[in-house]
């Protein structure tokens, strides 16, 4: 007899349990229909790409975290780590057969060998939406609003948006004269949250000085409100221009749109990857802000350049879905699994399950969730069977009630029957019952 394989998983790597996947499908479904509502349209790119395509703007840490190797045919290929920059490689690939501006959406999995923590993981799922095509504020604009309407609908609770402008940033280095060491500064300033203040400023001060350091400093520090932070990162970076404007016109409009008290100029957020050039985005959740950030984005004017002579700007954000349902789910507002069916038509006799798919096949064709219990077990059994799952309504049918055309329904939560329904008659007394059970799970 050979030996039983362990059955394992690779560490950072995990299961999906229904209830998990019935949650996670929910946030999808919302996030889909919120991305269409604004006129995305959805792509996909493959897991696996030429290893020279994704090193070739990761930079940094990504590099070190990508799943790499040789295949049978000996070419070089590795696992996509974010959606991103397979896209860029997508519109080098395919611009001529878009039109632009193109707003794509992508929800898929990615992969980074990086270190597991709660909400991180080695696989994990990205709900990246871009617009290419053009540089403007309306289009930066349209992502932050996007983000803030996809948490609303989410029901995601006191959520926050800071934004940041790298070109300030930028800028701001030059006149400091630290412009030579911008991956190291901007990645030193990315840490901010995980290693605290202290641990960046020595960072800093190694490479650029304490006095300098100090400076910078002061610079990632938000003020009081948004317009005096403005007015301070515009003094330290040497005055006004197109980009500090450009942030003035993005917060006066958050403002027209409601969502001044959610999005804060922040100037600490400087996103790690090499490949942004403007405005930048980080979301917090503010009841749990050590779980960081949920969505995080930016403008990457030069990303495409890498693939493809033609110019095509861009600017997205991406919903890290697995860190967002680990916080959703330690905040208890993670959507409720439910059973994934509504009915269950439970088997009285094996010989009138013909009988049973057709009721099964009439409440689907009206909405209806609807699943036939598959061999005729005692009531007992059937009844455990929904509960484990869930199922709120059973559909009793035996021969008596199937020569009469007529069955019984059980709220099986509220334990009490109709008797002697029509199909149409059940039919609508379930969706009653249903109504009446989401219009409460909403309330609650």
């Amino acid at each position: 007899m050979s030996e039983i394989i362990p059955p394992r998983v690779l560490k950072g790597f995990r299961d999906s349990l229904p209830e998990h996947e019935i949650s996670r499908k929910h946030i999808q479904n919302v996030l889909e229909h919120t991305f269409e509502l604004y006129g995305f349209v959805p792509i996909d790119t493959p897991v696996l790409e030429y290893t020279e395509v994704l090193l070739g703007k990761g930079g940094g840490d990504t590099d070190k975290q990508i799943y790499r190797f040789k295949d049978n045919g000996g070419r070089d290929i590795a696992m996509r780590f974010d959606l991103t920059v397979p896209f860029a490689r997508f519109m080098a690939g395919h611009g001529a057969e878009l039109y632009l501006p193109f707003k794509r959406y992508h929800m898929g999995k990615v992969f980074r060998g990086e270190n597991t923590q709660r909400g991180r993981y080695r696989e994990f799922v990205q709900c990246d939406f871009d617009i290419v095509g053009i540089d403007s504020a309306a289009a930066d604009f349209e992502i932050l609003l996007l983000m803030a309407r996809c948490f609303e609908n989410l029901e995601a609770p006191d959520v926050g948006f800071h934004t940041a402008h790298r070109g300030v940033f930028t800028r701001f280095l030059a006149k400091l004269g630290a412009a030579e060491h911008s991956v190291e500064i901007m990645r030193a300033v990315d840490k901010r949250s995980k290693i605290g203040e202290h641990e960046v400023r020595t960072l800093l001060a190694d490479r650029i000085g304490e006095t300098a350091a100090d400076e910078l400093l002061a610079y990632i520090r938000p003020q009081a409100t948004n317009e005096a932070t403005l007015a301070m990162i515009t003094e330290l970076a040497g005055g006004e221009d197109n980009e500090t404007r450009r942030l003035n016109t993005i917060l006066e409009w958050s403002e027209k749109l409601g969502l001044s008290d959610r999005v804060v100029l922040d100037p600490s957020i400087t996103r790690g990857l090499d490949y942004y050039t403007g405005i930048v985005y980080e979301t917090f959740l503010r009841q749990l802000p050590e779980i960081g950030s949920v969505c995080s984005g930016g403008r990457y004017n030069d990303l495409a350049s890498l693939y493809t002579k033609q110019h095509i700007p861009g600017v997205g954000s991406s919903i890290g879905l697995d860190r967002l349902m680990a916080a959703l789910e330690e905040l208890d507002k993670l959507p409720p699994a439910g059973a994934g069916v509504d009915v269950l038509v439970l088997c009285m006799e094996e010989r009138l399950i013909g009988r049973y798919h057709e009721i099964a096949e009439h409440m689907r064709g009206t909405g209806i969730r609807a699943e036939v219990y598959p061999e005729a077990k005692k009531l007992a059994a059937q009844f455990s069977y929904a509960e484990k799952r869930g199922i709120p309504i059973g559909i009793i049918c035996g021969a008596i009630e199937a020569e009469s055309s007529v069955m019984n329904l059980k709220n099986l939560e509220t334990r009490t029957s109709d008797d002697q329904l029509s199909l149409a008659e059940a039919t609508q007394k379930a969706r009653l019952i249903l109504q009446r059970r989401s219009h409460q799970n909403y309330n609650a």
